[in-house]
């Protein structure tokens, strides 16, 4: 536009150049104040917009990573996987988490960042199709997570206060549905929560934060002073051990860390089924699902661009340094048996009572929280965008006078409560960890394909990426999830690729760009540069057509025969406009005139390209339309 408007200039008078140079300053004012994106009109002022880096990003993500694995699975992990193991599992765990990370933020750098989180993110940046099939698995791997987070929670719960095997006191019943009735109370807490708004949660975050250092300083500090504990027995709910059986915490030993250097997969006594590589690693790789908390808060955020990728990548890299402490801690003061027979010896090896247990159900309520508020947020996204069109009207219309997308919460809430009645949290692990994978794959997918097709748009101010850390995180997302469950890794690509499908077809147009397009351009440029006319031979000779008409009415028939005389050839569609281009509105008459005929080509199903030039001489249109020709290399 601007160019064009520049070309005008030259052909005006002084008078108009001074009027157009006055109009320009106010478009460029006014581009200054509107969003970069046409139709979405002025950029209000959202009074969502509150949070910043630490408590909007960092508190959330290092919650959600630390979540059910830090107090809760810890033990299981080392226990089973050995230390060597161990730490493979959350250094590969970490190095996808982080390209992932150094993806997200290269796209969040790139422009303004609505609800919606990655979803609005990858959506805005490759399209519908990609973007909403994506934001359907990740509200899924939200709601899995969340229940998993909120089964820990429960865990934990009763842990302490069972009525047969509680540590401070016997008052919750333990049997049939009780679990699932806690769960059921907690989940209508947080519901509680998370309708009043995003900013309740996270001045919540903040102190459950605090509790959860004060609790990691302490059980630290508690490897160090705590004596060995001989008489340690395995929980009411272990039904492999008799509950006589001591377990042993040795405290610093060499023979204890040599004991749990290797790998040694028995049964999982919370599941009555056999462990190895996939599942433990299913399990770990829940406290890495974290990874889109700060951005699901995206709505939420005073500064997203710069909020997350700065929080995101302290607080992965905060969690997988306490990660790595903890597994080397753990293997040199806990033997085999204690770790593989109760997951919560954290607690029962403090010297302070109760603060591992506060701890515990501080980050998995927390964690719980926040990817239910993120599924909503995504939800909510889903609705506005008219993804799945009537499925989601009232998701869409159900706001609060804040903002706040009640009916998307309460959807979400019933969906969580229905994953509740699986009732264990290792069964669910697999599936928050391959749908998580899949996400991670499709970010950096994305990012992928913004950078080789070099879209003039895709300039991110985050520089520390380039295709090849998005290659790598792609290939290693997907590999990964193979390999923790091939069968629910197949469903969940065949779902999305489903889902892609729906999409395209129910989709009848988007203002966002597609990615396809872009790809198709950068690759028929580099195949036409690479043609060169002193190599052409008249055995591969193909005629290249040019058709000039004015009305498409009475040259249909006409089209239709030289579409099939191309034989393969080039086909263009040339018309001339009688008029002055510096008209006012002419221009918009030519952008009209030209989808008509390209939906005339598409209607005929006719292989050709489409070009107008404008001249108040036919004969001078006729020889531009000839010149344009050229340039298309039609010079035959």
């Amino acid at each position: 536009l601007l160019i064009t408007i520049k070309f005008e200039i030259l052909a005006m008078t002084e008078e108009k150049e001074s009027l157009l140079r006055a109009s320009i300053q106010n478009l460029s004012r006014s581009l200054h104040r509107y969003g970069t994106e046409p139709g979405l009109g002025p950029a209000p002022t959202d009074s969502r917009k509150r949070l910043g880096t630490f408590l909007g990003v960092f508190v959330p993500c290092s919650l959600s990573m630390f979540s059910a694995i830090l107090f809760l699975r810890m033990g299981y992990i080392v226990g089973f996987a050995g230390v060597i193991e161990a730490l493979f599992m959350f250094t590969i765990a970490f190095f996808i988490v982080m390209v992932t990370i150094l993806s997200v933020s290269a796209i969040s750098t790139n422009g303004a960042i609505e609800g919606g989180g990655a979803y609005f993110m990858i959506s805005r940046s490759i399209g519908p199709e990609f973007g909403g099939a994506m934001g359907i698995i990740f509200f899924f791997a939200q709601l899995f997570a969340s229940t998993v987070y909120l089964l820990g929670l429960v865990d934990a719960l009763v842990d302490s206060f069972g009525n047969e095997g509680g540590n401070f006191a016997k008052a919750l019943p333990e049997e049939g549905y009780w679990k699932t009735l806690y769960g059921t109370a907690l989940l209508f807490l947080m519901l509680f929560v998370v309708i009043i708004g995003a900013e309740v949660f996270a001045k919540t975050n903040l102190i459950i934060f605090v509790i959860v250092l004060i609790t990691l300083v302490v059980d630290i500090v508690n490897f160090f002073v705590q004596e060995p504990i001989t008489d340690l027995h395995p929980p009411s709910d272990n039904t492999l051990l008799n509950s006589t059986v001591n377990l042993t915490y040795t405290s610093w030993s060499t023979d204890t860390f040599d004991e749990n250097r290797n790998r040694n997969y028995t049964i999982d006594y919370t599941t009555m089924r056999g462990t190895s590589f996939q599942v433990v690693f299913a399990v770990l790789f829940t406290g890495y699902t974290g990874v889109f908390a700060g951005s699901n808060m995206s709505a939420d955020l005073k500064n997203a661009s710069k909020s997350i990728p700065v929080g995101t990548i302290a607080a992965c890299t905060f969690s997988y340094i306490i990660y790595v402490f903890l597994v080397i801690f753990i293997a040199f003061t806990s033997s085999r048996l204690l770790l593989q027979n109760d997951f919560l010896f954290l607690e029962h090896i403090c010297t302070v009572p109760g603060i591992t247990t506060a701890g515990t159900l501080c980050v998995t309520f927390s964690a719980s929280l926040s990817t239910f508020i993120g599924a909503s947020r995504i939800l909510e996204a889903l609705a506005l965008d008219d993804i799945l069109g009537q499925l989601l009207v009232l998701v869409k219309k159900g706001r609060s006078r804040q903002g706040n997308p009640w009916v998307a919460v309460v959807v979400s809430w019933i969906f969580i409560q229905a994953l509740l009645f699986v009732g264990s949290l290792n069964l669910i692990a697999p599936f928050v960890t391959t749908f998580s994978l899949l996400t991670y794959a499709v970010v950096n997918m994305a990012c992928l394909a913004l950078d080789l097709a070099g879209a003039p748009n895709f300039r991110p101010t985050f520089c520390y990426f380039n295709k090849y850390t998005s290659l790598i995180g792609f290939v290693s997302s997907i590999v990964m999830a193979f390999i923790v469950n091939p069968v629910y890794a197949s469903t969940s690509f065949a779902i999305s690729v489903m889902l892609f499908i729906f999409i395209m077809f129910r989709t009848p147009g988007s203002s966002w760009g597609y990615i396809s397009q872009a790809l198709i351009f950068h690759q028929v440029r580099k195949y036409l540069l690479m043609l060169d006319s002193r190599k052409d031979h008249v055995k591969f000779w193909r005629p290249s057509i040019l058709y000039i008409c004015k009305n498409p009415r009475s040259c249909i028939p006409a089209l239709s025969f030289l579409n099939d005389m191309k034989k393969g050839g080039l086909y263009v569609i040339g018309t001339n406009i009688c008029g002055d281009i510096s008209e006012t509105g002419f221009v918009k008459k030519i952008e009209e005139w030209n989808q008509a005929w390209l939906s005339l080509v598409h209607m005929l199903e006719i292989k050709a390209f489409v070009e107008t030039t404008v001249d108040q001489n036919i004969r001078n249109g006729a020889l531009n339309l000839i010149m344009v020709s050229v340039m298309t290399r039609i010079n035959d």
